[in-house]
């Protein structure tokens, strides 16, 4: 980047971020350098990855540009899972300085490794997410993810420590002290699952505290999806922009993408991570701005590089210029994931689109839980959701009126009627983490 380019840059930009408005050919230029890099590393070192570009009777010599991309196999969870704990690592034990795991709840959890070069790769990212979200140094970052094998409290704490803000590793749970912490040491900003910060503004109203009254101005939500619908809730309950950010562990955790101060979109920072969207039934690439699978390979990642990884994530490529100038390519917000997805009546059913509909009815809460049933060998679909005091409190007609235009909504959105049960507040259970929606009983 000459100097009159970086000279160029929007006003509060950190030199971090100079790869977010990188020419679009030098940037092509730099990720097939990688690419092919990166494919050799894993060909000489993972033996998964190996066995299966010989099957294709592949070489890394046959990637001889970006498109070439198309040719390699795919990567998946169930790979991570079938060679655990550590058949997919490309470095050696004595250059591995980190390892993180999924939970595990569904099987064998997920091993995921880092290089000392890594953990900068990390870091590096994460100060591009917290400046793209208009942070900076001077702020104090109250980091409420969840500390230990999860990525999100160690992804989002070295990189607000490298932004130079000053970091609260918090964690998660213990609400009461996280609305002290957040009053008394004049938090700036919070990162956390959006569910759980909305118990937080909950909680706070019911200890007397306005987080308007707070200097609290930006939260950073991830781990879990999120409608637009909950954005303006947040926003509306506590006086704050609320931003987007995307990660997964097997890709390198928090750091993958993140929306700008524009909200319009989640840029990707593409120089370590390079984007497809492909059908999730055939896994052909899809034409740009068509809704698909996003696909991710790590294009800077020693310890465990991932070639073309599904997610199960569906968006789409946003095309036009961002509000900022950013020259990254952009996602739309993902809403939901293609393993989210259940069938009820032949209906294509995600917990996002109930979310959209129940939150666009006034006085509803955005708690709700989706419990799937099975009578006489079919399924049924109840959605729990909590109401205001008010209206919980109210005539029998006008809980009524408020079921009725909640069943209305929902059906509007999904093209079937399903059963809609009015609770009061603090019936669902609270998450501190990702918030549980979908209870499945059909096989219990």
């Amino acid at each position: 980047m000459t100097i009159e380019q970086w000279n160029d840059l929007p006003g509060g930009f950190h030199p971090a971020s100079a790869m977010d408005f990188l020419p679009k050919p030098q940037m092509r230029d730099l990720q097939f350098r990688r690419l092919t890099a990166v494919v050799q590393r894993a060909f000489d070192n993972v033996g998964l990855f190996r066995s299966r570009m010989k099957e294709r009777g592949l070489s890394p010599a046959d990637i001889r540009s970006l498109n070439d991309i198309v040719k390699l196999p795919f990567s998946q969870k169930t790979d991570l899972r079938d060679t655990y704990p550590f058949g997919l690592f490309a470095s050696p034990m004595s250059e591995i300085v980190r390892l993180h795991a999924s939970s595990g709840t569904t099987g064998k959890p997920i091993v995921v490794s880092y290089t000392k070069e890594d953990i900068e790769v990390w870091a590096s990212v994460m100060v591009r997410t917290f400046a793209a979200c208009g942070l900076h140094r001077g702020d104090i970052i109250q980091n409420a993810y969840g500390y230990g094998l999860f990525t999100g409290g160690l992804g989002a704490h070295y990189g607000a420590e490298a932004l130079g803000a000053t970091v609260i590793p918090i964690s998660g749970g213990n609400s009461d002290r996280q609305i002290m912490v957040m009053k008394d040491f004049g938090v700036t900003a919070i990162c956390s699952t959006p569910s759980y910060f909305i118990h937080l503004i909950e909680r706070a109203g019911e200890m007397g505290i306005d987080m308007h009254d707070l200097p609290l101005r930006a939260g950073i939500f991830g781990a879990e999806p999120w409608t637009e619908q909950m954005r303006k809730h947040i926003e509306a309950g506590s006086g704050i922009k609320a931003y987007d950010i995307y990660g997964l562990s097997e890709i390198i955790g928090p750091g993958v993408a993140s929306e700008a101060e524009g909200q319009d979109g989640l840029f990707i920072f593409e120089d370590h991570f390079y984007p497809e969207i492909v059908d999730p039934q055939t896994g052909e690439p899809l034409p740009e701005g068509e809704e698909g699978e996003l696909v991710l390979t790590t294009l800077s990642k020693r310890a465990m590089p991932v070639i073309r990884y599904r997610t199960h994530d569906i968006t789409a490529f946003l095309s036009g210029p961002s509000k900022c100038g950013r020259t990254l390519r952009r996602i739309r917000r993902i809403g939901r994931r293609s393993d989210d997805m259940f069938i009820i009546r032949g209906v294509n059913v995600f917990p996002s689109q109930i979310e959209a509909a129940l939150l666009s009815v006034e006085g509803t809460l955005p708690h709700y839980q989706i419990i799937l049933t099975r009578d006489k060998g079919l399924d049924q679909v109840e959605v729990q959701v909590e109401v205001t005091a008010e209206i919980f409190s109210d005539k029998v007609k006008a809980m009524e009126q408020v079921q009725g235009k909640l069943a209305h909504a929902v059906e509007r959105t999904l093209g079937i009627r399903v059963k809609i049960r009015l609770v009061e507040p603090h019936t669902i259970e609270r998450s501190q983490g990702k918030a549980k929606r979908v209870i499945d009983k059909r096989n219990m």
